[in-house]
């Protein structure tokens, strides 16, 4: 495996691989949109499926900066919504990554909604940083 693909990487693959299962329906665009993100932050291929194979606990790895929070839970959206369709146990999952991404808890429904319609309506992941900083 490519040794410069970091641990928390790693990590945000493997939760949208679980975000795509949550639905109980791994459709073959969720599959494309795995490794469209993946060749975005050029992981290549052959190394994506590596890291799929030879899981890493997830629980103790979490993103750091609200840039890196916002861009992996813009992910696990583009993954929710590459379907075109939003199942309960999809949202239900959200919410706990943006609990365990440890956002206020009055406040994780209004974000998982506010990313969900953003992402929908086209907003890149530097629109929405663009808007919460500003």
């Amino acid at each position: 495996m490519n040794t410069q693909i970091s641990e928390n990487l790693k990590v945000h693959f493997l939760r949208l691989y679980q975000m795509a299962l949550s639905d109980d329906d791994f459709s073959l665009a969720e599959l494309k949109m795995l490794y469209k993100i993946a060749e975005e932050r050029g992981v290549p291929a052959k190394s994506l499926d590596e890291i799929l194979l030879s899981p890493v606990n997830t629980r103790n790895i979490l993103p750091q900066t609200i840039e890196e929070k916002i861009a992996y839970l813009y992910d696990l959206v583009l993954m929710i919504l590459s379907d075109g369709r939003i199942d309960i146990n999809e949202r239900i999952a959200l919410e706990k990554y943006i609990r365990l991404f440890g956002f206020t808890e009055e406040n994780i429904s209004a974000i998982a909604e506010y990313l969900l319609e953003a992402v929908r309506n086209g907003k890149t992941k530097n629109d929405i940083l663009h808007e919460i900083q500003n």
